[in-house]
């Protein structure tokens, strides 16, 4: 399907201890964004929750059940406990499928954990990073899966990208203060350099919070809001498509505001991955 739809929500959110409230608030934000034709809808990282270990309730079935009871793609965040006794966790973005097959998921692998959780006012556990980088598809495209600040690591995109992600949830959690102008750069940045759609949103806690939610197309930004609510933006893969299936020339720039072919052999040289980044040799064996 060369047209579809996407619902940004930026909600307001119930922060822990009253955290699960936000469970029933998902829900009915996919049933708004249903109503308003959405094929996708975004919610922001680790939304609707826990924010914390132990983790006291799983958000995971009632809104798969939402989702495949309104036709869409749900997009949320969760936790998901290792060991409750040391209080570790994976963070998780979460797809839940129309169809009601199983649930993406995606375990956050940037930075190295685990003080990114710990000591904050809304966030408590050990957060273990993870180590894959899936990519799943849809009846509208390739999609791929990561959050927050990972936006700061392109390595992250960029593996999603190389793995034929078109499209690119990147969900963050509160407000940004002063890091947010170059949180919204760096988004603007990953989906230029990609060739990709990549879509953001973030929680609403205090009143004098500031959001970014924003849909990023490598040509121009699609969507943006700073305020609680919700967004539906009709968007489109074949633009992306061309841009990768093209190549860069002299001329390209009166027709093409990204370049052309970022993905592919005319730019890419794998051959120099180990030279920009050299491994030291293995020991032999005493």
């Amino acid at each position: 399907m060369s047209q579809f739809r996407i619902a940004v929500v930026q909600p307001r959110t119930a922060p822990p201890p009253d955290d699960e409230a936000n469970v029933a608030a998902a829900v009915a934000w996919i049933a708004r964004a249903a109503a308003e034709g959405a094929d996708f809808v975004c919610f922001p990282e680790t939304y609707p929750g826990p924010w914390r270990m132990p983790a006291t309730f799983d958000p995971i079935p009632p809104l798969a059940e939402a989702a495949a009871r309104h036709k869409l793609h749900a997009v949320f965040g969760t936790i998901a406990a290792i060991d409750p006794a040391r209080a570790t966790a994976h963070n998780l973005i979460v797809m839940a499928y129309p169809d009601g097959r199983e649930p993406a998921r995606y375990r956050r692998t940037h930075p190295n954990g685990p003080w990114l959780y710990t000591g904050g006012k809304y966030w408590e556990f050990q957060y273990v990073a993870g180590n894959d980088f899936p990519v799943f598809d849809t009846v509208h495209g390739k999609v791929g899966l990561a959050m927050c600040s990972e936006v700061y690591m392109p390595e992250v995109t960029r593996a999603l990208a190389l793995r034929g992600a078109e499209l690119i949830f990147m969900p963050a959690g509160v407000n940004k203060r002063r890091l947010w102008e170059s949180w919204r750069t760096l988004l603007y940045a990953r989906a230029i350099e990609n060739l990709a759609l990549v879509v953001s949103t973030q929680n609403m806690v205090a009143a004098t919070d500031r959001g970014l939610a924003l849909i990023a197309a490598p040509e121009e930004i699609l969507y943006e809001s700073t305020v609680p609510g919700m967004g539906v933006v009709e968007v489109g893969l074949d633009r992306i498509r061309s841009l990768r299936a093209g190549r860069d020339g002299v001329g390209s720039s009166a027709d093409c505001a990204a370049k052309q072919g970022v993905l592919s052999e005319q730019w890419q040289r794998p051959e120099l991955y180990d030279v920009i980044l050299p491994r030291p040799l293995p020991r032999a064996a005493e």
